[in-house]
């Protein structure tokens, strides 16, 4: 049984890829453990697992061994349809190269996880604007997607991503598309409506600058999560 304030527990996960006649071992009995609201920045090497975690916290893929946890639910013993319906429920996404529907309007594409869940009509539409207005799109929704800068784009992703009230995000290199100044600007803003949500939050990033704003750092090597020394309590 996890204790109440655990967010996430990975817990000894294995996760090998079939490479030709070879198997490559991403993961080797990684565990870890963070708790409610906390930013915890992965870092590694390109090729060290990052993805490969954030694939098995969010039930995308399934470890070869070992347990995922959000919550108490042990979201790698699910079957891949109930995975989906708990991704939709509980997980928010940002990427590094925005992942926004071209053929949807700006609104059209915060309401999506909305409406994946059911909920759609003036709900939705009330529910997105918010969002929209958080990160200061109020007045794009009508915009297509690709009239957007890149800024403004990956603000676009953030208010989709947080628009049906996760209570995991999971944010992979998300200002690795952005120059410096705009990701300046957008990674606060990601991580204060995250933290005001109470979101817990895993943030892959190379970028050390980026991995400084978590309350804590966990570097992926040879298979396992090791923590930085240095880092801060996570929150209460």
């Amino acid at each position: 049984m996890s204790h109440p304030d655990e967010s996430i527990v990975l817990d000894r996960l294995t996760r090998r890829f079939r490479e030709g006649d070879r198997t490559h071992v991403v993961l080797e009995e990684a565990s870890g453990t963070l708790r409610r609201g906390e930013v915890v920045a992965i870092v590694g090497r390109s090729g060290s697992g990052k993805s490969t975690l954030l694939n098995l916290v969010s039930g995308i893929d399934s470890p070869d061994a070992g347990r995922v946890l959000v919550h108490g639910e042990c979201v790698s013993a699910l079957r891949e349809p109930e995975r989906t319906l708990f991704r939709r429920a509980h997980v928010g996404f940002v990427y590094q190269f925005f992942n926004l529907l071209p053929t949807l309007d700006v609104l059209g594409n915060v309401q999506l996880p909305l409406e994946l869940q059911g909920v759609r009509g003036a709900t939705a539409r009330e529910r997105a604007q918010a969002a929209l207005a958080a990160v200061g799109l109020g007045d794009r929704g009508a915009s297509p997607v690709d009239a957007l800068s890149g800024g403004e784009q990956q603000r676009v992703a953030i208010a989709r991503a947080l628009v049906h009230e996760p209570s995991v995000l999971l944010a992979d290199e998300p200002t690795g598309n952005l120059d410096g100044e705009t990701a300046a600007a957008v990674l606060p803003l990601l991580l204060g409506l995250a933290r005001q949500r109470r979101a817990t939050v895993v943030l892959v990033t190379h970028d050390a600058d980026v991995a400084a704003l978590a309350d804590r750092i966990l570097d992926l090597r040879e298979g396992r999560l090791h923590a930085r020394a240095g880092a801060v309590d996570p929150p209460a």
